[in-house]
């Protein structure tokens, strides 16, 4: 069900692992970004808009993990757009033959026999200059930045305040590194999108991450900082004191620990410890 989080502004969130779907609404029908996981949530959520009234004009995928770029045909057939390197992953993946078994293959058994595979990870790039989502509605802001994955984005709404945050700022969900990737600098890459996220943190009252609860203008810095903790604490090889990881950790999410301490196993091989 669609939860109203600002003005023209709708979530709605996975039963598994929280994901929100969040929805903008347009003049000529709503912008859909990451729409959820399951066959029946994001039938749910097309069903959702028709009682608004409002049909798709457009989608988006704030980065190109699995649970990011999935589709229903009741979603119908707008353009959904990425970031130049987000689509250039997916086209990737997609020119593997047995690409939708390797998906399948990543999918979590709870819900791998109820998730679509058939319209997964065909995103529009957006042109590589590109600022904001080409639309009919809110100007909608893209903030591009290499934490977590290739071609990972931001999405930022001035007009109503609100900061969609991929995964990232979550408050369930530790931040995770892009550490399989062995030409890059994990730390610096997660430090440099936090930064651009609180470049912008003052124009949010209302930030949604990509997991768990949406946040009030008092807790996008707050989440930013923890975040900025965390990250700092891996680079000096330790496990994070953080209320994500360890017995604080919220019912459910306690396989937050064992990323943290993979990360920390990682970076240590990176750097010969």
């Amino acid at each position: 069900m669609l939860r109203q989080v600002a003005e023209g502004v709708l979530t709605h969130q996975s039963a598994l692992l929280e994901n929100n779907a969040v929805v903008v609404q347009g003049a000529s029908g709503a912008l859909v970004v990451d729409p959820g996981l399951t066959e029946s949530e994001m039938a749910c959520l097309a069903s959702d808009l028709r009682e608004l009234g409002q049909g798709v004009a457009a989608g988006f995928a704030t980065h190109p993990d699995w649970d990011h770029v999935l589709w229903h045909p009741d979603l119908g057939d707008a353009p959904r757009y990425g970031t130049a390197r987000c689509a250039a992953v997916m086209r990737e993946f997609r020119s593997d033959p047995d690409w939708k078994a390797h998906a399948a293959a990543g999918l979590p058994p709870e819900i791998a026999e109820e998730t679509p595979l058939d319209l997964f990870g065909l995103i529009t790039a957006l042109p590589a200059e590109a600022t904001q989502i080409p639309w009919e509605g809110p100007r909608v802001e893209v903030i591009e930045h290499p934490a977590h994955a290739p071609g990972h984005a931001a999405l930022l709404i001035r007009e109503c305040g609100v900061l969609i945050a991929g995964d990232m700022l979550s408050d369930v969900l530790v931040p995770n590194l892009d550490t399989l990737n062995d030409a890059n600098d994990p730390i610096a890459e997660y430090l440099v999108g936090l930064q651009r996220l609180q470049d912008v943190a003052a124009q949010v009252g209302t930030v949604i991450p990509g997991h768990g609860s949406v946040g009030g203008a008092d807790e996008v810095r707050a989440r930013i900082e923890r975040d900025r903790a965390y990250v700092l604490a891996l680079c000096e090889g330790r496990v994070p004191r953080d209320p994500r990881v360890g017995p604080t950790a919220k019912p459910g999410w306690e396989w937050t620990t064992d990323i943290a301490a993979e990360q920390v196993r990682r970076l240590a091989e990176r750097h010969g410890r």
